[in-house]
């Protein structure tokens, strides 16, 4: 959840995260090894919004609007089917990326001062971060590996609040989206 060019988490900071679990055993590996957030104990995830709001402001108000806002988004499908890079980055491209980022409007429309990555990098894209800070020959010899463990594919049905107490990333509540119909 770190924005990609820092690995340094403050106390109660939170996020609001999409968790991928079905793609664990494709980047497991190489996130226990290179990527600062699964060292801060961060399952593999799509980020909604990084930073949130700081967890002294997150009280049942917030959490209640946080679930009226999610609920009216339904329940959507990710397939993983290829890898992306930013500068020094190695993520998985979640497709589609528009109820992802419908998400994360929805939150920004609601909480303006809760910018994507703080406004570093203007418009936020959808990723599943693999690795960070890597030189390009290494990303090459990651994303190989990777690839044969894709296409990876999940059910979105709910977005948690992550909150980091100082050591860890811990999750504080979950908020579900509306059942889809099939």
């Amino acid at each position: 959840m770190a924005d990609e060019q820092s690995s340094v988490f403050e106390a109660g900071q939170t996020g609001l995260v999409i968790g991928v679990p079905e793609a664990e055993p494709a980047v497991r590996g190489w996130r226990e090894r290179l990527n600062h957030s699964a060292w801060a104990e961060v399952p593999a995830h799509v980020t909604v919004l990084y930073p949130f709001l700081d967890e002294s402001l997150v009280d049942e108000g917030v959490c209640a609007a946080l679930a009226e806002l999610f609920g009216r988004h339904s329940a959507f499908d990710l397939r993983f089917a290829r890898c992306g890079r930013f500068p020094g980055v190695l993520y998985l491209v979640p497709e589609p990326d528009g109820p992802v980022r419908r998400l994360t409007e929805a939150v920004v429309g609601r909480w303006p001062e809760a910018q994507p990555y703080g406004g570093k990098y203007g418009e936020a894209v959808p990723h599943l971060t693999i690795v960070q800070k890597q030189e390009e020959e290494v990303l090459d010899e990651i994303e190989a590996g990777v690839a044969d463990h894709l296409p990876v594919s999940c059910r979105v049905s709910a977005v948690h609040l992550m909150v980091y107490d100082g050591v860890k990333w811990q999750e504080r509540a979950t908020f579900a989206l509306l059942p889809a119909s099939e």
